[in-house]
């Protein structure tokens, strides 16, 4: 195995969920899941990384670029039906042939997870919205949690108390912003905890110096970002969306309502428009010709960006950018002086 030939994180949680989808919905009752609960060595790895499976033997995911295969394919089938821990060891040429820093070693939990949840952590996955999979450190009681808020709770810990604290230590960890696995403790009770939060992709198009700083903007905060100029690039880009995937039109001319119209069917990612209110309003009559729904129409952001009295295009990128992150975090994008909110998240 080289180190080139395990596909991205986001690929590999898509795939995932794809996969913890078509087993729930075919009936697997329980899948199990494979965890982090400690390691040792491998250098910087990323959190969040999880193998899931079936009784039957059917696998998905990807934990520390392969390595750990030889426990963690076997471990996710048997966790199906009950809950285990197992030690798994990397000598040094294994370790770097895949891609890692240095040998090392990991304490892996295996639990089942049923279908229900399975469905859940599963359909947030796979089109990238935030998500959440709590559990105790024996692996004998699951929660997950999903939306942009992580308010939406599937299963329990064991009790209420246990689930709100659960969610309460997930919750604070998602203002961060990032994707984690940690050891958290509830009450008296030590949880694993994994967290999902996908980083946004930013597709403008169209050619300019707002579309420059808005790139910019992107990668100052980590977002990935490119810029496209032709239409079937851009619907077809639009039309394999996550939810944590960004299109800016900047270009104004009507070509371009085929690539909302894509985005309109598809029904995930953030769909904004530059343009005067004259460019806006004939955008809308265009697009209600050709069958969109108001409903439909609503959801697409445009003139994009706050109102923040912008006037240089880098200004505009940021009153962009933030109605992006209040969109994803469900916010009305008022001061935090007139909000009643949690301040910071």
């Amino acid at each position: 195995m080289t180190a080139t030939s395990v596909p991205s994180t986001s690929e590999t949680l898509r795939e995932l969920g794809s996969a913890l989808r078509r087993w729930s919905a075919g009936g697997a009752g329980s899948i199990g899941v494979v965890r982090v609960l400690g390691r040792h060595g491998f250098g910087t790895v990323e959190s969040g990384q999880i193998v899931a499976g079936t009784s039957s033997g059917e696998t998905s995911g990807v934990l520390y670029r392969r390595v750990l295969d030889d426990t963690a394919v076997p471990l996710a089938s048997a966790a199906a039906e009950r809950p285990e821990v197992r030690e798994a060891h990397v000598a040094e040429a294994g370790a770097v042939e895949a891609g890692l820093a240095c040998a090392g070693g990991a304490t892996l939990l295996g639990h089942p997870l049923p279908g229900p949840l399975a469905e859940a952590l599963g359909k947030a996955l796979e089109h990238a919205s935030p998500a959440a999979l709590l559990s105790t450190l024996d692996g004998a009681a699951a929660l997950v949690l999903t939306g942009p808020a992580l308010d939406v709770v599937h299963g329990s810990l064991g009790t209420a108390e246990l689930d709100e604290e659960g969610a309460d230590a997930a919750r604070w960890l998602l203002r961060r912003g990032g994707t984690v696995t940690e050891r958290v403790t509830a009450g008296d009770t030590e949880l694993l905890l994994d967290l999902w939060v996908p980083v946004p992709s930013v597709l403008v198009v169209g050619a300019g110096a707002i579309g420059e700083a808005l790139l910019a903007q992107a990668a100052l905060l980590g977002w990935a970002g490119r810029t496209v100029t032709e239409l079937d690039e851009a619907r077809d880009a639009v039309a394999a969306f996550t939810d944590a995937d960004v299109v800016v039109l900047l270009d104004h001319s009507p070509r371009f309502d085929a690539m909302l119209l894509a985005g309109l069917e598809h029904g995930h990612g953030f769909l904004g428009a530059l343009g005067s209110r004259r460019t806006q309003a004939a955008r809308r009559e265009r697009l209600l010709a050709a069958g969109v729904s108001e409903e439909q129409l609503a959801t697409i952001h445009g003139p994009v960006g706050l109102d923040l009295g912008a006037r240089t295009p880098a200004e505009t990128a940021v009153s962009i950018v933030a109605e992006v992150i209040a969109a994803r975090a469900g916010r009305a994008a008022t001061t935090l002086g007139a909000s009643q909110g949690r301040i910071g998240g």
